[in-house]
């Protein structure tokens, strides 16, 4: 049990995909302007991860000893199709919410950190139960990048900043900061 808390907690806090591995940075800058949005589309991305973690272990267990030449394009389709269907549930469900994600929602087929998710799995050779925390860690620490990056900029619109950094130069710089804050949790290893 000790091993799947330390490959959830590796995910979430240390190896976070945004902040370490610097993945999906189209979401995080694109979507963190308000906190809500953040969340779900947070929560958006950690369920394709999960249902992603599940296929890339199938896909590694029953079909790709045979066929490894295919892994990449297969891992592409999985995601392609978990996407559409999480994109036509949300439409239905809450058109507010599809409205909100704008283009975001389907970018998520090419957000690198979901790809990066079944790949890293696949070199780590993680068993099924392994690859449902590391799935769960990563999607709950891109949430976390998210929601931090939502706050800050919601505070920093109500602050008095020089309009020399106003706007994007600012969000690469609070960006740059937490990826150094982040880099603190590096010291859990020892």
């Amino acid at each position: 049990m000790g091993d799947l808390m330390w490959i959830l907690v590796s995910a979430m806090l240390v190896n976070n995909f945004v902040f370490f591995y610097f993945l999906g940075l189209c979401p995080f800058m694109g979507v963190s302007q308000r906190m809500a949005t953040a969340l779900r589309m947070g929560m958006a991305t950690l369920f394709v991860m999960l249902i992603t973690a599940v296929s890339a272990w199938f896909l590694n267990a029953f079909i790709l000893p045979w066929a490894p030449y295919l892994r990449l394009i297969s891992f592409i389709v999985v995601i392609a199709s978990v996407v559409q269907i999480v994109e036509m549930v949300i439409k239905k469900v809450s058109p507010t919410l599809f409205r909100d994600l704008g283009i975001f929602l389907p970018l998520i087929t090419t957000n690198c950190a979901i790809l990066g998710l079944a790949i890293f799995q696949t070199l780590r050779d993680y068993a099924f139960v392994q690859s449902i925390f590391f799935a769960v860690g990563a999607g709950l620490g891109f949430t976390l990048a998210l929601v931090l990056m939502a706050s800050i900029r919601m505070e920093l619109d109500l602050a008095d900043v020089p309009s020399v950094v106003k706007g994007t130069a600012l969000v690469f710089l609070v960006a740059g900061v937490l990826s150094l804050a982040f880099m603190g949790f590096a010291g859990m290893l020892a």
